[in-house]
């Protein structure tokens, strides 16, 4: 990274420090924008798909049954932006039997994302999104994986930077402000969310995340937590009643697209082209979370009106509405959420086996795990028509 990398409209500057290499300090926000009539039409269509969305989570029955499906969806998707092989499957295989053998570190990584979300959405009713709560966040994110080395849940106190693999302070792409400038930043930072909001809702958001990113505050696990305090934030800012909506797969799938316009922010000041991008994966998961969300109410009516047609017990309607949340399970596992004995809970598996909406997975004749595929399909498709 180079002074020359940066223009004058960047909203930060480049800073030689004494160890001969160069950083960026990112400007406090708001910075000055210019909203153009394309830029404004984005935002519309952004605000309109938010509200559809909105609309859908008001009316669910139970909003935990599709919280933890599309919580699980995220926090595979955001993971493997970071490298992680483990998928949708293999998530919901750890969680329904974490004891049955020890997982890969991606699998384990995966489910601290799960962990460190839910610590997240739990901790708004008495804590605003803070840096407290960031780190909160962090520290759960890391534990136990391939970054509990990476001081977690605590700002970072030494350099980071970001490029290829293997490449130094020397050759990085770019670097973040070091930890005296960063420690100023965050405070500016944690001081913007906490200002009455001037811009548009989801303008304002596509800003913090931005500038969270630039500051990179943590060894690592910064991407994963900017993307956490996107959902975040949609909650606390009333734009979603309950967290349905992740951009992760956005991201994922114009991945290039991402860092280019990030790092044009920085080098160049171009907050509009970022801004477009952002309120494009606001309207693109919006619509696709509405989609998902009316095929999985679909499936639970499909599935209670064949389980009521047979006059089954209150016991295993509660059971196909938890297969909603956990859509993989083992018997001991059923027997527990349901409390109720192994045996009862086996002959319930048993029932859902002979309807067809569950089938076993692992071929064992022990430690046997029993799927709803036709929920899992849905979950794990990467598009909905």
């Amino acid at each position: 990274m180079q002074p020359s990398d940066f223009t004058e409209k960047a909203p930060g500057r480049p800073i030689k420090t004494a160890q001969d290499y160069w950083a960026f300090v990112p400007q406090p926000l708001p910075p000055a924008l210019e909203i153009d009539w394309d830029l404004a039409n984005t935002l519309s269509e952004a605000d309109r798909s938010l509200s559809e969305l909105s609309g859908v989570a008001r009316t669910l029955p139970n909003p935990h049954l599709l919280i933890a499906p599309f919580v699980r969806r995220e926090a595979v998707l955001s993971s493997r932006i970071e490298g992680t092989q483990a998928g949708f499957s293999d998530l919901l295989f750890f969680e329904a039997a974490p004891s049955a053998k020890p997982p890969i570190e991606d699998v384990k990584e995966v489910a601290n994302y799960v962990s460190a979300l839910e610590h997240g959405l739990a901790r708004l009713k008495d804590l605003p999104v803070s840096l407290r709560l960031i780190r909160e966040m962090h520290e759960r994110l890391m534990h136990g994986g391939r970054g509990d080395t990476m001081t977690p849940g605590e700002f970072r106190r030494s350099q980071n930077w970001i490029g290829p693999l293997g490449c130094t302070l020397a050759d990085a792409a770019f670097v973040p402000p070091p930890v005296a400038e960063m420690t100023q930043a965050l405070r500016d930072f944690e001081k913007y969310l906490h200002e009455p909001p001037v811009l548009p809702p989801l303008v304002r958001l596509a800003l913090i995340h931005y500038q969270f990113e630039a500051i990179h505050p943590f060894l690592d696990g910064n991407g994963r937590i900017g993307r956490l305090l996107i959902t975040l934030l949609l909650c606390v800012e009333g734009l979603l009643p309950q967290p349905l909506l992740y951009l992760s797969a956005f991201f994922e799938h114009h991945r290039q697209e991402y860092y280019r316009l990030l790092m044009a922010v920085s080098q160049s000041g171009s907050w509009t082209p970022w801004i477009a991008y952002f309120l494009r994966g606001i309207a693109e998961q919006s619509s696709d979370a509405v989609k998902r969300a009316n095929l999985l109410l679909s499936l639970r009516q499909r599935y209670r009106e064949k389980m009521q047609s047979a006059r089954s017990s209150a016991l295993l309607l509660q059971m196909v509405d938890d297969l909603f949340s956990t859509p993989a399970l083992d018997v001991s596992g059923a027997s527990k959420r349901l409390n109720v004995t192994p045996r009862a809970a086996q002959l319930n598996v048993d029932k859902l086996i002979k309807s067809g909406i569950l089938k076993e997975a692992t071929g064992r004749r022990r430690n046997r795990i029993f799927v709803a595929a036709e929920i899992i399909d849905i979950i794990e498709a990467p598009e909905i028509k």
